[in-house]
């Protein structure tokens, strides 16, 4: 590969001692990628709400990562139908904020069934009858709802006056518009987690939605630049703890995330390590999936320890 095109492919070079070394001075653990089965698109970090605790930093206006169109997300659909990929899923900010997303949508669809992370408030409300159109593609997309809590006062407290009610309202429309719907919330810790998740099947139950609605309970990963100490996984961490099946079970083994910085899209190795331009795999998906993957972000710990994923596929 030409200089010219290394230079193309990434905005920054890794310092080799802190990329493939743990501070210990220990080989850093890492995965290699094996296939494409889904890729995730970020649609941007702007959003109607501002959560404090966002893992983007997303917030009104926000342009951290830029919204999308359908020209520049057209390629690597593409390129990743070629690379026989599984799924498209959409993650912001807020999805719905971008103009172009049901369009964007319609196109994913005539390729591959699709994913959809929203919060389920007033961008995707007003856009239901947009959204409505796409039950006429030849896959089927699901949408995935915030609800961090059970609580409406607590979960507010986070996300705005009104939020809980409108998210509820939210998924039940889609629901009845014949959708696959899910809940995404937050994890406490110390949690007593099938308590927590039978509260939320009482709230189903009160809205009229299927009681075994998928839940994915999500740890406070923090917000955007953050420098947790958490422990760090070295190379015989990777072999004492997991095997090769659970090793290609990671998210990074079978997926790739595409943001837009600076006006132009990227490739990223997760969807939870867009903070760190070491993570920035060019602009290649190809490409991308030849290169390992080390886990050296402080997310990367939760899918270690816990098999932490944004994913949905079994």
């Amino acid at each position: 590969m030409s200089s010219a095109a290394v230079a193309q492919r990434r905005k920054t070079v890794r310092n080799p001692r802190t990329w493939q070394y743990a501070p210990t001075g220990a080989p850093r653990g890492y995965i290699q990628p094996h296939a494409l089965e889904e890729l995730w698109f970020h649609t941007g970090t702007a959003c109607n709400l501002a959560c404090p605790f966002c893992l983007e930093g997303s917030k009104p206006g926000d342009n951290r990562l830029q919204r999308v169109t359908l020209a520049e997300v057209k390629p690597y659909i593409d390129a990743a139908v070629k690379l026989d990929v599984q799924q498209f899923s959409f993650t912001g900010g807020e999805p719905f904020i971008v103009k172009s997303m049901v369009d964007i949508l319609h196109y994913a669809l005539q390729q591959r069934p699709c994913m959809v992370l929203t919060n389920g408030t007033l961008p995707m409300l007003r856009r239901l009858q947009q959204i409505q159109t796409l039950r006429e593609q030849p896959h089927p997309v699901a949408f995935r709802i915030s609800i961090d809590y059970p609580d409406p006062v607590r979960h507010n407290t986070g996300r705005g006056p009104g939020t809980f009610e409108q998210a509820w309202h939210g998924m039940r429309e889609l629901h009845r518009l014949g959708f696959k719907i899910s809940l995404a919330r937050q994890m406490d810790e110390q949690e007593e987690s099938t308590a927590v998740d039978a509260e939320f099947r009482k709230l189903f139950k009160q809205y009229k939605l299927p009681e075994d609605t998928a839940i994915i309970a999500f740890p406070d990963f923090a917000v955007p630049g953050s420098i947790l100490e958490v422990p760090h996984i070295t190379e015989d961490c990777m072999v004492r703890y997991h095997n090769e099946d659970s090793r290609r079970q990671f998210m990074c083994a079978n997926s790739k995330m595409v943001v837009k910085k600076e006006g132009k899209m990227r490739v990223y190795s997760c969807t939870l390590v867009d903070d760190d331009e070491d993570y920035d795999q060019g602009m290649d998906l190809l490409e991308s999936l030849k290169e390992k993957v080390m886990l050296k972000h402080h997310r990367c710990y939760s899918c270690f320890a816990y098999g932490a994923s944004c994913s949905e596929r079994s």
